[in-house]
């Protein structure tokens, strides 16, 4: 047994548990022949040439810089330098087999400034021509994200950015239309916002992401993430009807949202006060957003009830535009890594609390692990946890779904023969891919692409350059890429998958 492989069997050394695989054996179950895959990644995580060739700074070149550290003493200046390396990352993906590149486009690399009025930065989108068109040469589709995180920090200095959702709205929808006119010729996938839920809960109430609002700091937590997700949901909807209206008829592409959210169990199944917990649990998480953009309705009913005037409030203005745009988004975007157990607590929550008062962990009342660990602790392979989900998005707003992130760092990672020869990463992928055929063939979801998380190790937010995500290696001193097993394993197995449906 190889050292990785001793370190799966010490990490699923559990008890046994209902909610997991009892032996998490891969099956290499079939996907339909349509079924599309790639990998991901986002543009301050990768590019790199932080203030070249024009480009502005944006809060997390900001928030990486602080003293002290609150990102483990790194920042991504450099990290993978994909803005001079991209034809030999888009080289490796070929090579790879795979089909879509996800990426995100840097706001202040376009616009230094952000601000409609402000200058475009011709070098800034003459960067991206170059990587759709060396993407589309070698056959790999380009899939966009317009705002991964990175706002640039002149509308953080002028207005608080998100926090003001006039002047927000209407920026974002001057950046959204340059993008759509320069790119939307050949880009025939968009997504506006990637992951809301952490802008505004890890990014304006605890503070471990840009811009670092928190309690501590004096900010307004009690209401600024419910403010944020507004702004958020409603410059989405501004964006999608832009784009139907004004670029669809010609470009004819798709335009949607990713929303990230783990599964819950109840931390004890035998408490309806528990089970509640659960349920309520991903409505505070998923539904909050997923409610208004896709079913174009108000914000569920617990949140409304729980957060009072907290939870800001739809003009009939706003719910038209959201009735009326909820079916211009064509594909969930779903972001996916792990399950967790809810349970209620009976305490008095915090005046900031955001979950309504429910705890989530990786061990439920029997001291039962969800799944084994993987190098961030939070982070557990629950394969059913994630076949649950995709049917409970699927029953709840009945639109294609697209896993737009999925994937894990592997214990023992910092060596790099583990690295390469990754084989918690391969097993954790195979049970993932296993539950999405049998959340297609067994339960009816329909779900049409997988993209990997990440392309290549990277700038891992407030983590620095601890966990690795990547299919392929990168030696952080010298920026040399090697493809990991695993990313030969999807592949294969995508080649295998296929080939039996």
């Amino acid at each position: 047994m190889s050292e990785e492989a001793s370190m799966w069997a010490q990490a699923t050394d559990t008890k046994s548990t209902p909610f997991s695989s009892p032996n998490l054996h891969v099956e290499n179950l079939p996907l339909p022949p349509s079924f599309t895959w790639g990998a991901a990644t986002a543009a301050y995580q990768v590019e790199g040439a932080h203030d070249k060739d024009g480009k502005g700074p944006s809060i997390w070149d900001t928030y990486s810089h602080l003293t002290p550290s609150r990102t483990n003493g790194a920042n991504a200046d450099v990290t993978c330098d994909q803005y001079h390396r991209f034809e030999e990352d888009i080289q490796l993906m070929k090579e790879l087999g795979m089909e879509t590149y996800r990426f995100s486009i840097s706001w202040s690399r376009v616009i230094p400034l952000g601000r409609r009025g402000d200058p475009v930065n011709e070098a800034g989108i003459a960067f991206y021509n170059r990587l759709i068109d060396a993407l589309l040469q070698v056959g790999i589709r380009p899939s966009v994200t317009l705002y991964h995180w990175d706002v640039p920090q002149a509308l953080y200095n002028r207005y608080g950015a998100f926090l003001n959702t006039a002047e927000f709205r209407a920026d974002f929808e001057r950046y959204a239309r340059l993008c759509f006119s320069r790119f939307g010729d050949r880009v025939k996938e968009w997504v506006t916002f990637n992951e809301p839920y952490i802008i505004s809960i890890f990014g304006h109430l605890n503070g471990s992401l840009a811009p670092g609002h928190c309690a501590e700091q004096g900010t307004d937590t009690v209401n600024e993430p419910w403010r944020v997700g507004h702004t958020i949901i409603l410059s989405h909807a501004s964006v999608v009807k832009i784009y139907k209206e004004e670029f669809f008829p010609e470009q004819k592409g798709e335009i949607s949202i990713v929303l990230n959210g783990h599964f819950y169990e109840p931390w004890d199944t035998g408490s309806e006060v528990h089970v509640e917990a659960a349920r309520v649990r991903l409505e505070f998480y998923i539904a909050w957003f997923a409610d208004p953009v896709y079913l174009g309705t108000d914000y569920p009913a617990v949140m409304r009830e729980y957060l009072g005037e907290r939870l800001p409030s739809f003009t009939e203005e706003e719910l038209e535009l959201l009735r009326a745009t909820r079916d211009i988004n064509t594909f969930y975007g779903m972001n996916h890594y792990s399950t967790k157990f809810a349970r209620q607590l009976t305490d008095p929550p915090a005046a900031d609390d955001w979950t309504r008062n429910i705890e989530e962990s990786s061990v439920n009342s029997a001291g039962e692990e969800i799944g084994p660990a993987s190098s961030m602790p939070w982070l557990r392979v629950a394969p059913e946890g994630f076949r649950k989900l995709l049917s409970w998005i699927w029953d709840r707003y009945h639109v294609p779904i697209v896993v737009t992130e999925n994937g894990c760092p592997c214990p023992g990672e910092e060596d790099v023969n583990i690295a390469i020869d990754d084989q918690f990463r391969q097993r954790y992928l195979g049970l993932y891919l296993d539950s999405i055929s049998r959340a297609i063939s067994e339960d009816g979801v329909k779900v049409v692409g997988y993209y990997a998380w990440s392309l290549m190790d990277n700038f891992e937010w407030s983590s620095g350059y601890g966990p690795r995500y990547g299919l392929v290696h990168v030696d952080f001193e010298t920026l040399k890429r090697t493809p990991k097993n695993s990313a030969y394993y999807l592949k294969e197995t995508f080649q295998e998958r296929r080939k039996k449906a």
